[in-house]
C-alpha cells in the first residue's frame, strides 16, 4: 500500500475516534472505527500483530453499546474507559497499514466483505 493511501485510512480512524470520544460521533464514524478493528483482526491473523483477543472483543463490544445508546438517546459517544484500548489498536492497524503489502490488506477487506454479508455475529472469536 502506497504511504498516502494508508495515511488517507490512518487519518480518518483517528479523526473518527476524536469524534466519538468526544460526543460527536454518529453512525458513519462508529462504523469507520468498527471497520478499522475488523480489518486489524484480520491482518493479526495474517501474520501482522499480536494484540491479546480480548481487546479486540472490548473495542467490538465497545461499538456494539455505543450503537445501542445512540439508538436509545440519540448520543453518538464511546465509554471514555474504552479509548485507550482504540488508541492502541489503531496504533496497531496505523504499523499494520504501513507494513503489510497491499495484496494482503485487500485480502482482509475481502475477508471483512464476506463476514458482513454472513450470519455470523462476530469475525473475533
Amino acid at each position: 500500500m502506497d504511504r498516502a493511501s494508508a495515511s488517507e485510512r490512518s487519518l480518518s480512524c483517528h479523526l473518527a475516534l476524536v469524534a466519538c470520544r468526544d460526543g460527536h460521533g454518529n453512525s458513519h464514524l462508529v462504523n469507520e472505527l468498527m471497520r478499522a478493528v475488523y480489518l486489524s483482526w484480520y491482518l493479526q491473523r495474517a501474520g501482522y500483530g499480536n494484540q491479546p483477543v480480548e481487546q479486540f472483543k472490548i473495542a467490538e463490544y465497545a461499538v456494539e453499546n455505543t450503537l445501542a445508546h445512540a439508538h436509545e438517546t440519540g448520543e453518538w459517544r464511546l465509554a471514555s474507559e474504552v479509548i485507550c484500548d482504540f488508541e492502541a489498536l489503531l496504533t496497531l492497524y496505523d504499523a499494520q497499514l504501513a507494513r503489510a503489502p497491499l495484496h494482503e490488506v485487500l485480502e482482509a477487506e475481502r475477508q471483512l466483505r464476506v463476514f458482513l454479508t454472513g450470519t455470523d455475529p462476530s469475525p473475533i472469536p
